[in-house]
């Protein structure tokens, strides 16, 4: 039996844990929180993925698509709330609809349940929306994904597993026949470490002596709920054709499992890792940024529309604007302030956008340095490559 130990206590961390205890190994996880899912898990939209957006062949693109399946039958059987929606992606303007054919296109090749409807059919799923044509896509959902850690967590404990929180990695030290953790308060003895970190994964590998091949870069997504006279226009999922240049799939209207409605997220850099508030600044965090020629390269090809994504953070007008381009009649006194997100994006040193998900391995050690959507929904498949990861080990 080897000994794992698995640094963070997100939704990939805690997947990996559960299916390496499975397997018969002894596992330590570490989460440097008082409880799991406190940052990108607990933070996002809650949304199952059909595995629409992405490129054919790649991970994300044969994880999402597994990862619908697995994640919808796990909740189910573990009695963690879960509800398949169905999702609308409108087109508002003729000039989205090639950009709406090519995710039709993708959703085929990757084998999705999408159907292009006009007008009058895509009503007939969300009454209130506006479009000259959509895609309809059948399998996506919404999930409670903290009560998903929640569950991964106890199954790790269950099979004989630890799980401690508030307890943070300080560095590492691969030797030829183990790996030596250090937290704050003690070292352990480990045969093998994995690594995800979230928005600390590329600090954690430095720590461990690895050389990451991208720079965290944090983007804060802030999201609003709906007033209920709003919400009452939304039934499900309604998104807008996203921008290709980007990852983001731009603000779009979900519906909440226990009533109303989430509205967001827009995308913005965040002067902190953590900053989920305008006022949340670390300097290092900053320097860390700013020091990295990829943001500067970034920033420069996309200053247009990093600064209406900016816009529509300081301004609900904006905001609320580009949600009537979905449903005409949100207007900004429909917002109600929620709890923001800060994505972790893997961003190389070209200024190019880590597309994929990113790992990074030493004969001990495996560093997801790159999990960004649909890494909650793909989760136990993220897991499983993993797992296969350190079968090699």
């Amino acid at each position: 039996m080897r000994h794992v130990v698995v640094v963070g206590a997100g939704i990939v961390g805690l997947a990996t844990a559960a299916r390496l205890v499975r397997q018969g190994e002894r596992v330590t996880v570490l989460e440097k929180e008082a409880g799991p899912a406190r940052h990108q898990t607990g933070r996002n939209s809650g949304v199952i993925h059909s595995g629409l957006y992405y490129a054919p062949g790649s991970l994300k693109a044969r994880m999402a698509a597994a990862g619908q399946r697995s994640m919808t039958v796990f909740a189910r059987e573990r009695g963690v709330d879960v509800q398949i929606t169905g999702k609308l992606v409108v087109a508002t303007t003729a000039e989205q609809v090639p950009q709406l054919h090519r995710l039709a296109d993708r959703a085929a090749a990757n084998g999705v349940s999408a159907t292009l409807v006009g007008p009058q059919a895509a009503r007939d799923h969300e009454p209130h929306a506006r479009c000259v044509e959509a895609l309809w896509v059948e399998t996506t959902g919404i999930v409670d994904y903290p009560g998903v850690c929640r569950a991964l967590a106890a199954d790790v404990e269950a099979g004989g597993g630890e799980v401690r929180y508030g307890t943070a990695v300080t560095a590492g030290h691969e030797g030829p026949g183990s790996v030596r953790v250090v937290t704050s308060g003690e070292e352990i003895a480990a045969d093998l470490v994995v690594a995800c970190a979230g928005l600390h994964a590329d600090r954690v590998a430095r720590a461990f002596g690895v050389t990451p091949s991208a720079r965290i870069v944090p983007f804060r997504g802030e999201y609003f709920e709906l007033s209920p006279a709003a919400s009452a226009l939304v039934n499900g999922l309604i998104y807008p054709v996203p921008d290709p240049r980007f990852p983001f799939l731009g603000v779009h209207l979900t519906k909440a499992l226990h009533g109303g409605v989430h509205a967001g997220p827009n995308a913005v850099f965040a002067t902190a890792r953590e900053g989920y508030r305008w006022r949340d600044v670390s300097v290092r965090d900053l320097a860390d940024s700013l020091s990295w020629p990829g943001l500067w390269r970034l920033a420069a090809r996309n200053a247009g529309p990093g600064l209406r994504e900016m816009v529509r953070s300081l301004s609900r007008r904006a905001f609320a604007a580009s949600l009537a381009e979905l449903v005409p009649g949100i207007g900004p006194d429909d917002l109600v302030p929620a709890p923001s997100g800060v994505r972790a994006q893997a961003l190389e040193r070209s200024g190019t956008l880590a597309d994929d998900f990113l790992v990074q391995r030493t004969a001990r050690q495996v560093h997801v340095l790159n999990a960004p959507s649909p890494a909650a929904t793909a989760a136990l498949e993220i897991a499983e490559h993993i797992v296969g990861l350190l079968a090699t080990a």
